[in-house]
Protein backbone atom coordinates (compact mmCIF):
# COMPACT_ATOMS: atom_id res chain seq x y z
CA UNK A 1 0.00 0.00 0.00
CA UNK A 2 1.96 3.34 -1.30
CA UNK A 3 0.78 6.53 -0.55
CA UNK A 4 2.35 9.36 -2.25
CA UNK A 5 1.67 13.07 -2.30
CA UNK A 6 -1.76 14.12 -1.87
CA UNK A 7 -2.57 10.04 -1.26
CA UNK A 8 -4.31 11.02 2.26
CA UNK A 9 -7.01 12.93 0.89
CA UNK A 10 -10.51 11.61 0.89
CA UNK A 11 -9.92 8.23 2.19
CA UNK A 12 -12.93 8.31 4.45
CA UNK A 13 -11.94 10.02 7.72
CA UNK A 14 -15.85 8.85 9.08
CA UNK A 15 -14.60 5.49 8.46
CA UNK A 16 -12.99 5.12 11.73
CA UNK A 17 -9.06 5.78 12.12
CA UNK A 18 -7.01 4.82 9.17
CA UNK A 19 -7.98 5.07 5.76
CA UNK A 20 -10.12 2.17 4.11
CA UNK A 21 -12.42 1.75 6.15
CA UNK A 22 -13.20 -1.71 8.08
CA UNK A 23 -10.17 -3.12 6.12
CA UNK A 24 -7.74 -0.25 6.94
CA UNK A 25 -8.61 -0.85 10.49
CA UNK A 26 -7.88 -5.04 10.30
CA UNK A 27 -4.67 -3.95 8.60
CA UNK A 28 -3.80 -1.61 11.09
CA UNK A 29 -4.58 -4.45 14.24
CA UNK A 30 -2.56 -7.10 12.34
CA UNK A 31 0.62 -4.53 11.51
CA UNK A 32 0.28 -3.79 15.04
CA UNK A 33 0.75 -7.54 16.45
CA UNK A 34 3.41 -7.99 13.79
CA UNK A 35 5.31 -4.55 15.40
CA UNK A 36 4.49 -5.78 19.05
CA UNK A 37 5.63 -9.54 18.65
CA UNK A 38 8.80 -8.26 17.04
CA UNK A 39 9.35 -5.00 19.55
CA UNK A 40 9.50 -8.55 22.69
CA UNK A 41 12.05 -10.55 20.28
CA UNK A 42 9.28 -13.02 18.94
CA UNK A 43 9.98 -12.62 15.55
CA UNK A 44 11.56 -9.42 13.05
CA UNK A 45 8.89 -7.00 12.19
CA UNK A 46 9.29 -3.43 11.11
CA UNK A 47 7.53 -0.63 13.17
CA UNK A 48 7.42 1.95 10.17
CA UNK A 49 6.83 1.25 6.30
CA UNK A 50 9.10 3.61 3.99
CA UNK A 51 8.66 7.46 4.79
CA UNK A 52 6.57 6.96 8.07
CA UNK A 53 8.90 7.72 10.83
CA UNK A 54 9.59 11.11 8.54
CA UNK A 55 5.46 11.73 8.91
CA UNK A 56 5.37 10.79 12.39
CA UNK A 57 8.21 12.76 13.00
CA UNK A 58 6.67 15.92 11.23
CA UNK A 59 3.15 15.15 13.05
CA UNK A 60 4.94 15.37 16.16
CA UNK A 61 7.06 18.67 15.45
CA UNK A 62 3.69 20.40 14.40
CA UNK A 63 2.20 20.14 17.92
CA UNK A 64 5.00 22.04 19.18
CA UNK A 65 9.13 22.74 18.14
CA UNK A 66 11.59 19.43 19.34
CA UNK A 67 14.57 18.35 19.95
CA UNK A 68 15.78 14.95 18.39
CA UNK A 69 15.91 13.38 21.92
CA UNK A 70 12.72 14.77 22.75
CA UNK A 71 11.22 12.86 19.45
CA UNK A 72 12.91 9.39 20.29
CA UNK A 73 10.98 9.71 23.64
CA UNK A 74 7.57 10.93 22.05
CA UNK A 75 7.74 8.15 19.98
CA UNK A 76 8.16 5.61 22.19
CA UNK A 77 5.57 7.00 24.84
CA UNK A 78 2.81 6.20 21.99
CA UNK A 79 4.03 2.05 22.01
CA UNK A 80 3.68 2.53 25.72
CA UNK A 81 7.68 2.43 25.84
CA UNK A 82 7.75 -0.81 23.72
CA UNK A 83 9.82 0.77 20.53
CA UNK A 84 12.19 3.76 20.79
CA UNK A 85 13.90 4.74 17.45
CA UNK A 86 17.65 4.71 17.42
CA UNK A 87 19.25 8.40 17.20
CA UNK A 88 20.80 6.58 14.02
CA UNK A 89 17.53 6.70 12.15
CA UNK A 90 15.90 9.96 13.85
CA UNK A 91 19.11 12.35 12.95
CA UNK A 92 19.40 11.78 9.81
CA UNK A 93 15.54 11.74 9.17
CA UNK A 94 15.12 15.00 10.68
CA UNK A 95 18.28 16.64 8.49
CA UNK A 96 16.50 14.86 4.97
CA UNK A 97 12.95 16.87 6.30
CA UNK A 98 15.01 19.92 7.00
CA UNK A 99 16.82 19.82 3.15
CA UNK A 100 13.10 18.90 1.59
CA UNK A 101 11.96 22.93 3.74
CA UNK A 102 9.46 20.45 5.55
CA UNK A 103 11.29 21.92 9.11
CA UNK A 104 13.31 24.47 10.24
CA UNK A 105 16.45 23.70 11.68
CA UNK A 106 17.49 26.25 14.81
CA UNK A 107 19.78 26.37 17.87
CA UNK A 108 18.88 27.04 21.25
CA UNK A 109 20.00 28.93 24.12
CA UNK A 110 21.42 25.82 24.99
CA UNK A 111 23.24 24.97 22.05
CA UNK A 112 20.97 21.96 20.27
CA UNK A 113 18.95 21.57 17.48
CA UNK A 114 15.25 22.16 17.63
CA UNK A 115 13.05 21.51 15.30
CA UNK A 116 10.30 23.29 14.10
CA UNK A 117 7.50 23.01 10.85
CA UNK A 118 7.63 24.90 7.79
CA UNK A 119 4.32 26.33 5.77
CA UNK A 120 5.53 23.22 3.43
CA UNK A 121 5.88 20.84 6.12
CA UNK A 122 1.95 21.90 7.22
CA UNK A 123 0.88 21.35 3.89
CA UNK A 124 2.72 17.82 3.64
CA UNK A 125 0.71 17.14 6.79
CA UNK A 126 -2.49 18.08 5.70
CA UNK A 127 -2.50 16.07 2.57
CA UNK A 128 -1.42 13.13 4.36
CA UNK A 129 -3.30 13.16 7.40
CA UNK A 130 -5.31 10.22 7.07
CA UNK A 131 -1.70 8.18 6.86
CA UNK A 132 -0.81 9.86 9.41
CA UNK A 133 -4.16 8.78 11.66
CA UNK A 134 -2.94 5.25 10.47
CA UNK A 135 -0.30 5.27 11.75
CA UNK A 136 -0.88 6.89 15.10
CA UNK A 137 -3.53 3.55 15.34
CA UNK A 138 -1.41 1.26 14.85
CA UNK A 139 1.25 2.65 17.68
CA UNK A 140 -1.69 2.73 20.01
CA UNK A 141 -2.72 -0.84 19.41
CA UNK A 142 1.27 -1.89 20.05
CA UNK A 143 0.45 0.12 23.37
CA UNK A 144 -2.31 -1.41 24.03
CA UNK A 145 -1.34 -4.54 23.40
CA UNK A 146 1.68 -4.05 25.37
CA UNK A 147 -0.40 -3.18 28.59
CA UNK A 148 -2.66 -6.75 28.39
CA UNK A 149 0.57 -8.63 28.62
CA UNK A 150 2.19 -9.73 31.66
CA UNK A 151 4.54 -7.30 33.51
CA UNK A 152 3.74 -4.74 31.38
CA UNK A 153 3.79 -1.66 33.58
CA UNK A 154 7.32 -2.61 34.81
CA UNK A 155 8.36 -2.77 31.51
CA UNK A 156 7.05 0.74 31.22
CA UNK A 157 8.23 2.28 34.40
CA UNK A 158 11.84 0.39 33.10
CA UNK A 159 11.34 2.49 30.04
CA UNK A 160 10.39 5.73 31.13
CA UNK A 161 13.31 5.42 33.85
CA UNK A 162 15.80 4.32 30.97
CA UNK A 163 14.58 7.48 28.72
CA UNK A 164 14.72 10.10 31.80
CA UNK A 165 18.52 8.40 32.05
CA UNK A 166 19.67 9.21 28.97
CA UNK A 167 17.87 12.30 28.46
CA UNK A 168 19.68 13.15 31.81
CA UNK A 169 22.99 12.27 30.77
CA UNK A 170 23.04 14.12 27.36
CA UNK A 171 22.95 17.37 29.32
CA UNK A 172 25.06 16.89 32.09
CA UNK A 173 28.43 17.25 31.43
CA UNK A 174 31.25 14.70 32.88
CA UNK A 175 31.68 14.67 36.66
CA UNK A 176 28.51 16.95 37.24
CA UNK A 177 26.93 16.36 40.74
CA UNK A 178 23.51 15.76 38.93
CA UNK A 179 24.99 12.32 37.25
CA UNK A 180 25.96 11.62 40.93
CA UNK A 181 22.36 12.56 42.71
CA UNK A 182 21.09 9.96 39.46
CA UNK A 183 23.07 7.05 40.30
CA UNK A 184 22.47 7.17 44.14
CA UNK A 185 18.85 7.21 43.36
CA UNK A 186 18.69 4.39 40.98
CA UNK A 187 20.68 2.67 43.44
CA UNK A 188 18.44 2.88 46.64
CA UNK A 189 16.10 2.25 43.98
CA UNK A 190 17.46 -1.26 43.35
CA UNK A 191 17.84 -1.93 47.10
CA UNK A 192 13.98 -1.37 47.45
CA UNK A 193 13.42 -3.54 44.89
CA UNK A 194 15.63 -6.32 46.45
CA UNK A 195 14.23 -6.10 49.82
CA UNK A 196 10.68 -6.22 48.62
CA UNK A 197 8.91 -9.15 50.22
Amino acid sequence: MKFGPGGGRGRGRGHGRGPGGPAGEKFARAFAQAAFEGARGKRRARMFRRGELKLLALHLIAEEPRHGYDLIRQIEDLTGGHYAPSPGIVYPTLTLMAEMDLIDEKVDGDGKKIYSITEAGSARLDEEAAHIEEILARLEGVSKMGEASDGASVRRAMHNLKSAIRIRLAEEEKGSDKILDVTAIIDEAASKIERLK
